[in-house]
């Protein structure tokens, strides 16, 4: 069983540590007794969606992200080319915004999305560097994590999260947050998302092996201490919800 990792501008695009969800992807993967191999695609370089299973972007500065909006630009049909071929996809942080139809930044300028979805983000003085817990009904357990975001993402009518008991979603606090489409996964938390969220990661290998036909394993691996870690987080985030 092989399987093809594309990792989208990991020099710029991890302000914080998100290259490891991909890290941990691939080493759950292999514990399951996978080959994977990971292509990292810089700023300069052209992304060759073709074979890729999963595709992964983190998050960024405002500055970098609008380079990256402008590298990807000319390839956002291979990317969707790519997602209506069975691709999965996650983008965390502001890499979400890109998705969209527009990112207007703080100065009032409208930068073009991806056109992936018809949501609207704009950029405002308002910094929420905020922890989270999340519930989707993807999968039964709360979301733990952090965001530090200065935007308003609008329009978005397939939320990933349907509600937060903490944080700063889409438009409001204690909002819905984030966005999916099928197998296409985008939230505004940022760091290492599915070391966080176990669950989360499981959902993600699950889609994958479901994408392959591959024959699913009794259970899905995770870290040593990745559970008790989870709970540890959650306990402590469960204690400050008013």
């Amino acid at each position: 069983m092989e399987l093809n990792i594309l990792h989208l501008y990991p020099d710029c695009m991890s302000l914080y540590g998100e290259y490891a969800n991909v890290v941990i992807l691939r080493r759950l993967l292999e514990t399951l007794g996978v080959t994977v191999k990971v292509t990292a695609v810089g700023l300069d370089d052209t992304p060759d969606f073709t074979g890729a299973d999963f595709i992964y972007m983190g998050a960024g500065t405002e500055r970098t992200q609008k380079a990256v909006l402008a590298a990807m630009a000319p390839h956002a049909q291979a990317l969707k080319a790519a997602l209506e071929g069975g691709a999965v996809a996650l983008f965390t942080g502001n890499a979400m915004e890109l998705l969209g139809a527009c990112v207007t930044d703080a100065g009032g300028k409208c930068h073009a999305g991806l056109g992936l979805a018809d949501f609207v983000t704009v950029e405002t003085t308002r910094r929420d560097p905020v922890d989270v817990i999340a519930h989707s009904t993807l999968w039964d357990a709360p979301a733990v994590g952090f965001m530090n975001k200065c935007s308003v993402t609008s329009g978005v009518t397939s939320p990933l999260f349907d509600r937060l008991t903490l944080g700063f979603g889409n438009e409001a606090e204690q909002g819905a947050e984030g966005y999916v489409d099928g197998n296409l996964f985008a939230t505004h938390l940022t760091g290492p998302v599915l070391v966080k969220n176990p669950d989360f990661a499981s959902l993600l290998l699950a889609r994958l092996y479901a994408a392959k036909h591959w024959e699913l394993p009794e259970a899905w691996p995770q870290l040593p201490h990745q559970r008790a870690a989870y709970d540890v987080t959650l306990r402590e985030l469960s204690a400050r919800v008013k």
